[in-house]
């Protein structure tokens, strides 16, 4: 019999023993603050994601427990150039290895080239694919090419009124000019 695991509660160490994997097709709106971020949200936005357990084996005999995730999702915000909609491809691929605490994995975490996470039986597989999302955000979304013209120009009609009331700098040299003394 094969154990069933679940991504709400996961016990880490028993899915890496097992070899075990686990995928998901989540609706977006299941990640609460991931939808919270998001302009034009739908029920048909999904999360496609895939988890991967395994323990490596160290010289001396010792496993290390890790965690390989695949997510990718489409992302609805705002362009940042044309202020129109745009969905933006979201493609996390990372591993991480799980120590034994939360001391243990700050105690190496500066020595370490890998993700390092506390063991946990009741491991919450969701809300660490949500922060892998959030943290994959771009900080200022925009198309590649935006699908309509952007203007560049803009008044201001502040600005406007100052400058009218102001002279021209240049207006001494016009009457320069005008007076004959200008070559």
């Amino acid at each position: 019999m094969t154990k069933e695991f679940s991504p709400d509660r996961l016990d880490i160490k028993a899915f890496a023993q097992a070899g075990g994997q686990l995928s998901g097709h989540d609706s977006l709106l299941k990640y609460e603050r991931l939808a919270q971020e998001a302009k034009g949200l739908h029920p048909d936005l999904l999360v496609d994601w895939k988890a991967r357990g395994e323990v490596l084996l160290q010289p001396g005999g010792a496993g290390q427990i890790w965690l390989h995730l695949a997510v990718h999702a489409s992302f609805p915000m705002e362009c940042q150039r044309c202020l129109t909609p745009v969905d933006v491809p979201l493609d996390v691929e990372r591993s991480f290895r799980f120590v034994a605490d939360e001391a243990t994995a700050e105690a190496l975490d500066e020595d370490c080239e890998e993700d390092l996470l506390a063991l946990s039986r009741e491991f919450d597989l969701r809300e660490l694919i949500e922060d892998e999302l959030l943290m994959a955000l771009p900080v200022v979304p925009r198309h590649d090419e935006c699908p309509t013209a952007i203007p560049l120009a803009s008044t201001d009609e502040d600005f406007e009124a100052a400058n009218a009331e102001k002279p021209n700098p240049f207006a001494a040299l016009a009457s320069l000019r005008k007076d004959g003394k200008g070559t």
